[in-house]
């Protein structure tokens, strides 16, 4: 996504672009996807719309109109449905790997504004994302960022600083989940436990003796979802030595 891009003139591209998602709209998947991203008044959804379309639809589309206007994309980044906005994080998740130096800041204060905004307000518009768009714009920069986001007081901009740190941990790059898996071993919220647990999974993989390092410290007070999320892959023996704390 140049940095020009936002600045183009397309004519009906984005009426067009959500006439085709009413068009895949399925209704009974919409009611399906409301009750399973947890819509209902007091969960962590509560309020969101969907219009029942399906992840590889989205991508499709996505990839179809890679060179949306910046301004459209900002435009269903603000929408009430929740498939406009997460075609949008596609849009800027592929956008940012073409961009230059530049239009990437562009994508990066465009994706924080929407996630103050509280337009990116589910764990999978989160897990989609940020890795890529947040992880990926501060891999060689400051990532004090990331420690502001895990000490917020909401739950997605927690998500998005334990999930960013995958595109580090794909680098080889370990610190900052462990370090951001401590500072969150006392959070409250069960998808934060998942993620950081998927987190600490994804370390050993690469690297075993960092990942048990933490666990032995840690497995007999961490939340046993995250526990659990963490050992998830290892055989049997071991998840029962970290599940008893015997370690």
């Amino acid at each position: 996504m140049p940095v020009t891009v936002g600045h183009r003139r397309t004519p009906g591209r984005l009426p067009a672009l959500r006439a085709e998602l009413r068009r895949l709209a399925d209704p009974r998947q919409a009611k399906n996807l409301q009750w399973f991203f947890k819509t209902a008044p007091g969960e962590y959804g509560e309020g969101d719309a969907f219009l029942g379309l399906r992840v590889p639809d989205l991508r499709r589309l996505s990839r179809a109109h890679r060179d949306l206007p910046l301004a459209a994309v900002r435009s269903l980044l603000g929408s009430r449905f929740h498939e406009e906005r997460m075609l949008a994080l596609f849009i800027l998740v592929l956008g940012y790997g073409r961009a230059d130096e530049a239009g990437r800041e562009t994508i990066f204060r465009l994706y924080l504004r929407a996630l103050e905004a509280g337009r990116i307000n589910n764990w999978d518009l989160v897990d989609c994302s940020a890795p890529y768009i947040v992880g990926r714009h501060l891999l060689d920069r400051d990532r004090r960022l990331l420690y502001r986001l895990a000490k917020s007081g909401s739950l997605w901009e927690r998500r998005v600083a334990v999930l960013a740190t995958f595109w580090f941990i794909r680098e080889g790059q370990f610190a900052e989940s462990l370090c951001l898996a401590r500072l969150l071993l006392s959070d409250r919220e069960d998808l934060i436990h998942k993620a950081t647990g998927w987190m600490l999974r994804e370390v050993g993989k690469r690297d075993p003796e960092a990942a048990a390092g933490f666990l032995r410290k840690h497995c007999r007070t961490m939340p046993r979802t995250m526990l659990r999320y963490a050992i998830e892959r290892l055989p049997a023996a071991g998840r029962r030595m970290y599940l008893a704390g015997r370690v």
